[in-house]
């Protein structure tokens, strides 16, 4: 039956046309690895073998207090069965090596120096970098974090960058580290960035690198890197200024607070202005493949009393309170970024490196049977709207499911037989990110 129409089908079809043709020709990028956290140390300490030592504290902490799925259900109060999972994939984390992203730190983690120390340490931070790189003593992501582009700090940054990557190009013959990254900190306006990015372009024309071979990331810390003095919105023209250098954005929660006035003692990464900050981030950088970092939790895990075999059981018991308490506050914390949509935070000290992978491997397997399922019945149900229970799933919650798991994999959370068992997913549908 005909039914009378105002708009003429033809016309509809001409209007659509011009949005089908842009929606066919989006390219949606498979969900790259991001590793679970950034570790950062002072430039002044970094030698080639730092990150050993680093993995080898953490064993040694993990050992010392966690000896079985038991003490590891006590010290995050999580349950023992979800604990027998966990237990045994740390500690293989922490042996084959916990780091997977660090930073040579020339700002908050190094402080104020002379030149002449400062160039010396960014000399001796370029040969110390080569000395890994030949001995493969590197993890899968690193860099350097010089120091902010303000008035006060600005030559010395450029400088610190110029001398660190022209000794290291030097010595390597033009190579630089896998996934480097170069971080600017404090960063509070587009011109930074488009700056920042002219010096990194000039050091790969000189040096003989390829175009955007110096990565960048920069980190939010101040309120007018989200809203200029004009009061327009200012994330999407960072992202845009970076000129396609641009690999992660962290956010820097103790600054944040403290440039909007928050007295100290509230300054926390949990602080209501910190979840809205967040979740502006994601918003504007949704599907633009960057990844987003937290902060750190500063209640580091230190002993009150140094370890020995003299020590009372007091003191003994005094210690692990310590720790435990830290750790749960730093297990707490990655939990709640992880649940706000950012998947990788900060490390300072290397026993946080135990709650960070208890952390993220619980927040995996504590929803993994859920996840399964209702993936499992999305594939079934061949892409159209599909319900368990009483949650609804359509084609943008599959392929958040199915990022779950691709999360989950590239963590360490699972094995790939895993991967392809909970998912029921190829290895190749979760290398290309393809549901179906």
């Amino acid at each position: 039956m005909d039914y009378q129409r105002t708009l003429d089908e033809e016309f509809c079809r001409i209007a659509l046309k011009k949005l089908n043709d842009e929606n066919n020709n989006e390219v949606r990028q498979p969900l790259s690895r991001q590793p679970v956290h950034t570790v950062y140390g002072g430039a002044h300490l970094f030698k080639a073998e730092t990150l050993q030592k680093l993995n080898s504290i953490a064993k040694v902490n993990f050992e010392r207090y966690i000896s079985d799925a038991f003490e590891l259900s006590e010290a995050f109060e999580i349950e023992e069965e979800l604990a027998e999972i966990i237990f045994p994939r740390v500690k293989a984390k922490l042996e084959s090596g916990a780091i997977e992203d660090y930073r040579i730190d020339f700002e908050d983690g190094y402080g104020y120096r002379t030149d002449n120390e400062e160039d010396s340490h960014a000399i001796n931070a370029a040969i110390e970098t080569y000395r890994a790189m030949q001995q493969n003593l590197l993890p899968p992501f690193f860099g350097i974090r010089v120091k902010s582009l303000s008035s006060k700090t600005q030559l010395r940054s450029i400088r610190t960058l110029d001398l660190f990557i022209t000794k290291l190009i030097e010595l390597s013959g033009g190579k630089l580290p896998n996934n480097f990254v170069v971080t600017l900190p404090k960063v509070s306006s587009v011109n930074e960035i488009s700056v920042f990015v002219s010096f990194l372009s000039s050091l790969e024309t000189k040096l003989g690198l390829t175009p955007n071979a110096l990565s960048l990331e920069f980190l939010i810390e101040t309120a007018s890197a989200f809203f200029n003095s004009s009061g327009e919105f200012s994330l999407p023209k960072l992202l845009d200024a970076a000129q396609g250098r641009c690999e992660s954005i962290h956010f820097g929660a103790y600054d944040y607070t403290a440039n909007l006035g928050i007295a100290a003692h509230h300054q926390d990464i949990r602080h209501p202005a910190c979840e809205m900050a967040r979740q502006i981030m994601l918003m504007a950088y949704a599907d633009k493949n960057i990844r987003l970092v937290d902060g750190v939790t500063t209640t580091l895990p230190i002993e009150k009393y140094k370890f020995s075999p003299e020590l009372i059981t007091d003191q003994l018991n005094e210690n692990r309170a310590i720790i435990f308490r830290a750790w749960k506050l730093h297990f707490d914390n990655i939990q709640h970024s992880m649940k706000c949509g950012f998947y990788q935070s900060w490390d300072l000290h290397p026993a946080q490196f135990i709650p960070r992978y208890v952390a993220t491997f619980a927040f995996f397997w504590s929803s993994i049977d859920a996840a399964s399922v209702r993936l499992q019945n999305f594939m079934q149900k061949s892409a159209q709207a599909s319900l368990v229970g009483d949650v609804f799933d359509d084609m943008a919650s599959g392929l958040g499911l199915m990022n779950f798991f691709i999360r989950a994999l590239h963590c360490g959370a699972i094995t790939e037989a895993e991967a392809m068992e909970y998912s029921s997913l190829s290895l190749e549908q979760l290398r290309i990110g393809k549901v179906l």
